[in-house]
C-alpha cells in the first residue's frame, strides 16, 4: 500500500482552500489582525483623557502612550517583514498576534505609567512582527489583476479607516465600562484570529536567510532618539542641553545604520529597493500621510471631549464618518486604477488630505462639530482611501517573492515611523503655540477668576474653562498647519515622483507577464 506524504495530503485541503469561500476567508483573517493592529493606535486615543488623570501623565508626555507603540511597531516592522521571509509567513503572523495578545492584557492591568508604556512598546512588537506578513500573505495568496487588487482596497481601507473604527470602539469601552477595557478587547480578538489562521492561511515557502539584528536595533533606537528629541523640546525648549544631545545621538545611530544596511549581505532594509523611483516616492508619500493622519485623530480627540465637551461614546460616533468614507475613496481607488493608474489617486488624494486639514485650522472655541469639523474629516477622509490603495499597490510591484516580507515591513515602517515622527513634531508645534497662547490668557484669568477658581490653579497649573480651552484650541490650530504643511509635500512628491509604465497598468488590469523561475519570480509576476 502507498502511504501518502503529508505534503500531498494536504493538497486537496489546499485546493479547496482556494475555492469558494477559501480566500475570502483568509481575507478576513489578515484583514481582521490589520484592523487589530491599526485600531490599537487609535482606541487608546479616546481613553487618553481618562489615562491622564489616572496615570498621572502631562499633556506633552501623554503622546508616548501613542508613541510608545507606534516607535517599537515602525522600528521592528523590517525584523518582523524579514521573519516571515525566512521562518514562514503564517508561522510568524500567529507567533505575533499572540504576544499582541499578551501585551494588551499587561497594559490593561497597568498600575502605573511606566506600567502601561512598556505594555504598548511590547504590544508594538508584536504588531510588528505580524502586521507586514498580513501584507506579504496578500501578495502571495491573491492572484494579479482585479482580485489582487480589490484584496489590496480591503487591507487599505483598513489601513486607513481602522482608526476612525478605532475611536468608536474606545468611545464605546471607556463609556460603559473603563479606559481598561481599550487594551483588554484585544484578547479574545486576538486568540480567535491565532485559532482562524492554521485553518485558512496557507504556509507561505520558507527563504534560507539570516536576520540583521543590528540593523533592527540601530534603526528603533535612532528613530526613539529623534522622537523624544522632539517631545523634549515641546516641554523644555530647544535649547535645552538633553533635547540637543538626543538630536545629535539620533543622527549618529541613524548614520550607523545605514551603513550597516550598505554592508550587510542580507540587510533588514535592502537598499537597492529606493534605487526604483516610483517606490522610493511611495515611501516618502506614506511618510508625510502618516504624519498627517497621526495628528488629525490624536488633536482633534482633545478638541471635541475637552472643548466640545464630548463623552467619550460621543466622540468615537463623531468619527464614525471618516471610516465610511475612507471605504469610498478606496473603494473608488480599487476600481478604477486599472485605467487611469495610481498617480492620479496619490496627488488627487494629497491634495484632498491637505484641504480638510487646512479647513480644520479655523476651529476656535467658538466652533461647532456639524459646522467645523465634520466637513474637514470627510474631505480628508476620502483623500486617505484613495491614497493607501494607490500606495500599497505600487510599494509591493516588482519586488522578488523572498523579499516580499521586507519590502511589506518597510512600507508599513514608513507609515508607523512617519506617525510618530510627525505626531511627536505636531506636538512641539502645539506645545510652543500653546505656551504662547497660556501667556496671554493667564493674566486675564488672574484678573476674573474667583477664589476657588485661583485655588485650582495654583494646584495643578491648568487653567480652567473658557481661558484654558483657548490656550488648546490655540496649539491644535496651529498643530493642523503643520499637518497641511505634510499633506502638501505627499501630493508634491506625488506630481514629481511617480511615473506610471504601460506594464503597470497591465499588471494593474490582470495582464499576463513572464515569470522568471525559482526564487527571482517577483509578487508581480515580472523580473
Amino acid at each position: 500500500m502507498t502511504r501518502s506524504s503529508p505534503r500531498s495530503a494536504a493538497a486537496p485541503r489546499d485546493a479547496a482552500r482556494d475555492k469558494g469561500g477559501g480566500n475570502v476567508m483568509a481575507l478576513f483573517v489578515i484583514a481582521s489582525c490589520q484592523l487589530m493592529v491599526v485600531l490599537d493606535i487609535t482606541i487608546v486615543n479616546i481613553a487618553l483623557p481618562h489615562i491622564q488623570s489616572a496615570l498621572d501623565f502631562s499633556t506633552t508626555s501623554l503622546s508616548w502612550v501613542v508613541n510608545a507603540y507606534t516607535l517599537t511597531f515602525g522600528g521592528l516592522l523590517l525584523l518582523g517583514g524579514r521573519a516571515g521571509d525566512i521562518l514562514g509567513r503564517r508561522r510568524v503572523f500567529i507567533v505575533g498576534v499572540l504576544l499582541f495578545v499578551v501585551a494588551s492584557l499587561l497594559g490593561g492591568l497597568a498600575q502605573n505609567s511606566g506600567q502601561l508604556l512598556a505594555a504598548r512598546a511590547l504590544q508594538g512588537v508584536g504588531g510588528a512582527i505580524a502586521s507586514p506578513t498580513s501584507l506579504a500573505l496578500i501578495s502571495t495568496t491573491f492572484r494579479e489583476g482585479p482580485e489582487r487588487n480589490r484584496a489590496f482596497g480591503v487591507f487599505a481601507a483598513v489601513s486607513a479607516g481602522g482608526g476612525a473604527i478605532g475611536l468608536l470602539a474606545g468611545g464605546m469601552l471607556v463609556e460603559w465600562l473603563n479606559w481598561r477595557w481599550v487594551l483588554f478587547v484585544n484578547v479574545p480578538i486576538g486568540i480567535l484570529i491565532a485559532l482562524a489562521a492554521p485553518r485558512w492561511i496557507k504556509e507561505s515557502e520558507r527563504h534560507p536567510g539570516r536576520f540583521d539584528i543590528t540593523g533592527a536595533l540601530t534603526s528603533t533606537a535612532g528613530m526613539v532618539l529623534l522622537v523624544y528629541g522632539f517631545i523634549r523640546a515641546a516641554q523644555d525648549g530647544w535649547r535645552d542641553a538633553l533635547t540637543l544631545a538626543s538630536f545629535g545621538a539620533a543622527v549618529v545611530v541613524l548614520v550607523v545604520f545605514v551603513l550597516v544596511e550598505r554592508r550587510s549581505r542580507q540587510p533588514i532594509t535592502p537598499l537597492h529597493m529606493f534605487a526604483d523611483r516610483n517606490r522610493a516616492g511611495t515611501y516618502g508619500i506614506m511618510l508625510c500621510l502618516a504624519a498627517a493622519l497621526f495628528g488629525m485623530f490624536f488633536f482633534l480627540t482633545l478638541f471635541v471631549q475637552n472643548v466640545l465637551n464630548f463623552s467619550p461614546l460621543r466622540a468615537g460616533l463623531a468619527f464614525l464618518p471618516v471610516s465610511a468614507v475612507i471605504a469610498v475613496g478606496a473603494g473608488l481607488a480599487s476600481r478604477f486604477l486599472p485605467v487611469y493608474g495610481p498617480k492620479p489617486f496619490m496627488v488627487g488624494g494629497g491634495v484632498l488630505a491637505a484641504a480638510g486639514l487646512a479647513w480644520l485650522t479655523l476651529t476656535d472655541v467658538h466652533s461647532t462639530y456639524a459646522g467645523s469639523v465634520l466637513g474637514p474629516m470627510l474631505v480628508f477622509g476620502l483623500g486617505m482611501g484613495m491614497e493607501f490603495v494607490s500606495l500599497t499597490l505600487m510599494a509591493l510591484s516588482n519586488v522578488r517573492v523572498r523579499e516580499s516580507g521586507a519590502a511589506s515591513g518597510l512600507l508599513n515602517a514608513t507609515q508607523q515611523v512617519g506617525g510618530s515622527l510627525g505626531l511627536s513634531i505636531l506636538v512641539t508645534v502645539y506645545g510652543t503655540a500653546s505656551s504662547n497662547e497660556a501667556a496671554k490668557q493667564v493674566p486675564l484669568f488672574l484678573r476674573q477668576a474667583n477664589p476657588a477658581e485661583l485655588t485650582q490653579f495654583r494646584r495643578t497649573g491648568q487653567l480652567p474653562s473658557p481661558w484654558g480651552d483657548e490656550v488648546l484650541t490655540h496649539g491644535v490650530s496651529a498643530a493642523f498647519v503643520m499637518a497641511a504643511v505634510f499633506a502638501v509635500l505627499a501630493a508634491l512628491i506625488a506630481v514629481l515622483a511617480i511615473q506610471v509604465r504601460p506594464s503597470d497598468l497591465e499588471r494593474l488590469q490582470g495582464g499576463s507577464a513572464p515569470e522568471a523561475a525559482g526564487e527571482e519570480r517577483t509578487v508581480s509576476g515580472e523580473e
